[in-house]
């Protein structure tokens, strides 16, 4: 599965998240550690949903980068 992500550059850290997988988060001093760390969250989410006997939302979300 592909699922977009978000990813912000907070005070200090970079933060990401899962659109089509709420309250997926991950968190990390670098953008290439964000990214790693929420890898592991949406495996690790991806998981419980399993474990709950919960549906896996499908990716929808579209990512693009706009200039302006």
């Amino acid at each position: 599965m592909r699922y977009g992500i978000v990813i912000e550059r907070a005070e200090g850290n970079y933060s990401a998240f899962v659109p089509d997988l709420p309250g997926c988060i991950a968190t990390g001093h670098t953008v290439a550690e964000v990214e790693e760390r929420i890898r592991e969250a949406i495996l690790f989410h991806i998981e419980g949903l399993r474990e709950d006997g919960l549906e896996v939302p499908e990716a929808t979300a579209i990512c693009e980068l706009l200039e302006v």
